[in-house]
């Protein structure tokens, strides 16, 4: 029987199995449900100043913790769940994060009211068109990072910096930015 070699994969997935199935089957592919995408913004926020494989291990935990990230449940999270979440060792335990999740859940929900779809929003500054990356090099933040980032706090959105933005738009294949000798490249772009 041949021996077969493993998938060429973009170096950061590393060797963990998770990390490799997020890479293989998530990351930079174009998402277009808006609950996914805010979830993913999200998780980004909650990863700022962490590792992503800390936010990836106890992604099911933040899905349980903040109600599968329904927005319209999470808005309406009182002080009394703030508490509860600030107890769970499952999660990553930051005042001011929960704080900018229920605010950006509120956010979503006026959103929605006013008859706007966060996938509609998020995919408008590329006219709903996924960005490629040179494969070569992957910058921190763009100049279009920093203009999301800027309209999302306009809007209220808290820990959207331009990093963190860039970062979420690689995830949901606002951008794609898998390496040129990945395996993940030309299938993202099919998509």
């Amino acid at each position: 029987m041949p021996v077969t070699s493993p998938p060429k994969r973009c170096a950061w997935a590393g060797n963990d199995p998770d990390m490799q199935a997020y890479h293989d089957q998530e990351w930079g592919v174009p998402q277009h449900d808006s609950r996914m995408l805010w979830e993913m913004l999200v998780l980004e926020g909650f990863q700022a100043g962490l590792a992503w494989i800390t936010v990836l291990k106890k992604r099911e935990a933040f899905r349980k913790a903040f109600s599968g990230f329904e927005p319209k449940k999470v808005a309406r999270f009182n002080e009394a769940k703030v508490a509860k979440l600030l107890e769970n060792p499952g999660i990553i335990r930051s005042k001011a994060k929960i704080a900018a999740t229920i605010q950006g859940a509120k956010i979503y929900c006026e959103m929605l009211d006013q008859g706007e779809s966060f996938d509609q929003y998020c995919w408008s500054f590329t006219d709903g068109k996924s960005l490629r990356g040179d494969g070569k090099t992957v910058p921190a933040q763009t100049e279009l990072s920093a203009v999301i980032s800027k309209d999302m706090k306009r809007r209220g959105f808290k820990f959207v910096g331009p990093t963190i933005v860039y970062a979420w738009m690689q995830a949901v294949g606002i951008v794609n930015d898998h390496s040129s000798h990945c395996f993940r490249r030309k299938v993202c772009d099919a998509k």
